[in-house]
């Protein structure tokens, strides 16, 4: 079962996120509200209308980017905009829309011509070009270079800060605290974790983790980290110790002391912020880009 029994509501002018690993179920999620799949039960309304009575007029208000989207490599730039503009019965001009995803000096370049991040940029044009009261952007970055992500994280901020109602899947945790008001974390069809991402990652107690590996073959038993001052929970995996703790300055040194204790010497250590991911691997034992 690809989806069970997801209860979610989006309000106005929000970004939600759908994150969760590969095959977690955010996809067909996100078909069934598009209106591409049929849903085998449950009640979707969609900006209060079901696709059952209202299709054509739903057609009008959504725009969509797919996780790929196949496109004429024939067409320029512009006149793949201008073809989806005629689609709908009202919408932005293609050039203020090209201007807007920042393709001006390849409008009149083919798009078999464009980088991927360059052609991801044109699929969101293609989204926009109807004047969508609402955005659905399905794993938009996956696959992208480092900037191309980047440039296209800029774009979904400014349309977020325009007051977009967006709804968006991702696998990158990054991506849904940087553009997301609020995140479902969904794992085998259902959604596990609902909240602010600061919200999520306050509920696990801790303000940070640390994360470190031993020399020699030395091992530390699990219980006796998690009884460490300022230790909220322990876990290990591939040869790393991964605690998620309160005070920083409270747990590190009885973390040190106690590999000391037991002889041992530090071949890794390292300190960051608790994210999304750390809130996923605490609820499920894995991480958000590992299968099922």
């Amino acid at each position: 079962m690809a989806v069970a029994g997801l209860d979610l509501e989006v309000g106005p002018g929000e970004c939600f996120g759908l994150l969760g690993p590969n095959g977690a179920g955010k996809t067909t999620t996100i078909e069934i509200c598009e209106g591409l799949l049929a849903p085998d039960s449950g009640d979707v309304l969609v900006l209060g209308r079901r696709w059952s009575a209202d299709e054509r007029e739903l057609r009008h208000l959504l725009g969509i980017q797919l996780q790929e989207t196949q496109l004429s490599e024939k067409l320029t730039v512009q006149e793949t905009v201008r073809l989806f503009r005629s689609f709908y019965r009202r919408g932005r001009e293609p050039a203020d829309v090209i201007a807007l995803v920042q393709l001006d000096e390849k409008a009149r370049a083919r798009v078999g011509s464009l980088s991927g991040g360059q052609k991801q940029r044109l699929a969101l044009a293609c989204a926009l070009v109807g004047d969508p009261r609402l955005l659905f952007l399905d794993e938009p970055t996956t696959g992208l270079d480092p900037q191309a992500r980047r440039q296209l994280w800029e774009l979904i901020g400014d349309l977020r800060a325009g007051g977009r109602t967006i709804v968006l899947t991702t696998h990158y945790m990054e991506e849904a605290e940087r553009l997301c008001d609020r995140v479902a974390i969904v794992d085998h069809g259902r959604a596990i974790a609902l909240g602010t991402p600061r919200e999520l990652v306050q509920s696990l107690g801790a303000d940070h983790v640390v994360e470190f590996a031993l020399g020699d073959g030395v091992t530390v038993p699990l219980d006796a980290l998690s009884g460490l001052d300022g230790v909220r929970s322990v876990r290990a995996s591939d040869g790393t110790w991964s605690l998620t703790v309160g005070e920083l300055h409270v747990a590190l040194p009885a973390i040190l002391a106690e590999v000391d204790r037991r002889g041992a010497t530090l071949a890794e250590l390292r300190t960051r912020s608790a994210t999304l991911e750390d809130v996923f691997v605490s609820l499920t034992g894995r991480h958000l880009r590992e299968g099922a």
